[in-house]
Formats: C-alpha cells, sequence, structure tokens
C-alpha cells in the first residue's frame, strides 16, 4: 500500500510539474522560442552560455567579450573583432553594453533559446496528447456501452469493426495519413484520437457485459427502469473505473507517437516547437551538440514515466478486486 502511495505522489507530481511549466512557458521562458536576433553568433552555443547583446540600429549583435572604448564599443564576434562608434550603440553603458543573453540550456542551429523551445513545446506535446485521448475516450466509451446495450449483431458487428482496426498497426496507419493528408495540429489531435479509441471500446464493453449479470443490475431491472436509464445511471458510472486509469497510460503512449511522427517530418511542423521535432532538428548534430536532441528526449521520457506511474497507482485504486 505504501509503494502504491508513493509510485501515485511520484507520478503525480511529475505530472503537475509538467502541466505548470507547460502552462507557464510565456511566463517562464527566458525568450521568444522562435526569436533568432543574430543567428551566426548563438548557433549552437552549449548550456549555460552567457552573450552580451549589443543593440545597434536596426539590429541585434551578440558578442563573446566586449570592451568600451573612447570612441565607442568594441566587441568579439565569430572570432573576429569590430569597433562600431558611440551613437550606433543603444544600450551602451561606461563598461560595455547593458544586456546580456543567457542560454540556460542552449541554443540550436538556428540560435533559438533552447529551454524557451522545451518549455512550448511541452504546450504543444502535452495538449495534443491529452486532446487526442480525451477524443479517443470519448469515442471508445461511447461505442463499447453501444456494443454492450445493442443485441448479439450489432454488439457483434461492431466488435469485428473493432477487430479489424487493431488488425493494422496503428504507428503504420498514422503514417500513412499523415503523409497523405499533411495534418496540421487539429488534424493531428483528430488523427490520434480516432485511431486510439478502440482498446477503450473493447474495455468498456467488457465491464459493462461483467456489470449487467450483477444484482444491483438485476434489482434496477426487476423495478422495472428502463435499459437506457439502467445503462446511464447504475452501469456506465461503475464501467467507468478501468477506462479511467487507462487514459493516463494512453497520453504517455500518444507523446511518444507524436514525437515520433513529428521526428519524421509528420507531425508538428516547424517553427512551431514540439518535443518530437526538436529532436529532429538535432539529430545531424547529436556529437557536436548533444544537447539538442538529448535535452527533449529526456523530457519525453520523464513525461511517459510520469504518466506511466499515474495510470497504475489509479488502476490500483479504481480496481475493486485489487
Amino acid at each position: 500500500m505504501q509503494a502504491n502511495q508513493l509510485q501515485a505522489r511520484v507520478g503525480a507530481t511529475i505530472v503537475a510539474v509538467l502541466s505548470v511549466l507547460a502552462l507557464a512557458a510565456p511566463l517562464l521562458a527566458p525568450h521568444p522560442p522562435n526569436q533568432q536576433p543574430d543567428p551566426a553568433a548563438a548557433r549552437l552555443r552549449p548550456p549555460g552560455s552567457t552573450l552580451w547583446a549589443i543593440e545597434l540600429d536596426s539590429q541585434w549583435r551578440l558578442a563573446d567579450r566586449v570592451e568600451r572604448t573612447a570612441d565607442g564599443l568594441s566587441f568579439e564576434r565569430l572570432g573576429r573583432w569590430q569597433t562600431v562608434a558611440a551613437d550606433q550603440v543603444h544600450n551602451l553603458t561606461p563598461t560595455g553594453v547593458a544586456d546580456r543573453r543567457r542560454f540556460w540550456l542552449g541554443t540550436d542551429r538556428f540560435g533559438r533559446d533552447l529551454l524557451s523551445r522545451l518549455l512550448y513545446g511541452a504546450r504543444v506535446s502535452l495538449a495534443v496528447a491529452s486532446l487526442a485521448v480525451l477524443l479517443a475516450m470519448t469515442l471508445g466509451i461511447g461505442i463499447g456501452a453501444l456494443a454492450a446495450a445493442s443485441n448479439r449483431w450489432v454488439d457483434g458487428l461492431l466488435m469485428r469493426f473493432v477487430d479489424g482496426l487493431l488488425a493494422f498497426p496503428r504507428l503504420f496507419l498514422l503514417l500513412a495519413l499523415a503523409a497523405l493528408l499533411r495534418p496540421s495540429n487539429t488534424l493531428l489531435i483528430l488523427l490520434l484520437g480516432f485511431t486510439g479509441w478502440m482498446t477503450v471500446s473493447r474495455l468498456v464493453r467488457a465491464e459493462l457485459l461483467s456489470l449487467k449479470e450483477r444484482e444491483f443490475a438485476l434489482a434496477a431491472r426487476a423495478s422495472g427502469l428502463s435499459p437506457l436509464r439502467i445503462l446511464v445511471r447504475h452501469l456506465l458510472p461503475n464501467a467507468l473505473g478501468p477506462a479511467l486509469a487507462l487514459a493516463p497510460l494512453s497520453i504517455g503512449a500518444v507523446i511518444l507517437t507524436e514525437a515520433a511522427l513529428s521526428f519524421l517530418g509528420l507531425g508538428i511542423r516547424p517553427p512551431q516547437a514540439s518535443w518530437g521535432n526538436i529532436i529532429s532538428e538535432g539529430r545531424e548534430y547529436i556529437l557536436s551538440a548533444w544537447w539538442i536532441s538529448t535535452l527533449p528526449g529526456l523530457a519525453i521520457a520523464l513525461a511517459v514515466i510520469g504518466f506511466n506511474l499515474l495510470g497504475d497507482s489509479l488502476r490500483d485504486a479504481l480496481d475493486p478486486r485489487i
């Protein structure tokens, strides 16, 4: 019991922290996720890098070092020293310039701040997964309930349809649909949701068929209640526990699926950040700039572990046999 409580707390803490970081991304991100103030100078900077930011007339320049001179400012950029007049620098101070750019988790090949992109990528990845699972749960519960409440011909037809869909590997089906339709964020959610409800429907149907033979269901029928009222008021509330426990596990699986599609270029479209396409953008620099792919990969792993721990603990808590 104590192990299950610890597992639930760890899973809930991970999910809560990731959710808060995603929701608060506009407040926590040090820079806009697609900002490229000086791509050449900021490109592929390692975690913890700090650059001086020089505000010129029409643009920003990032420099490794700056020195105040009598006539203006001298700075080192891309291994070369350059000098500009004082009237061209708008953030000049007696010792240099007033602004710095800190890249806590480094930058990518376009000089974009990786921490900001990870935070905004969390918003996209978690939102897509949550909405897709919500759609899949709604469809699965509805079709499972319809199959359990119908006669054996309708039930058999629906279950054979479900079996036919389950016969196709989900990732291959998603790859084919994504390549054919070139999905947007909304269409990606629909694709993930419409290909993920079958397991839920079978689970709900099995639970409802079992509950229909319980004493409370027989008593409800004997009292003259209609089949629809018995289903809605007595059977479905008791059958939702396993389905609700499956939801966090499904979110973890959908995060992985969305990341795989985005990695292959068939999911979230750049420049919008998601964990999957950030990994894809860094695969060419895995040895020289390991942080670009490694850090979003760790974020995905942490999210999947958190949702799986939460799902396992919910299953144990909601299953009366346990």
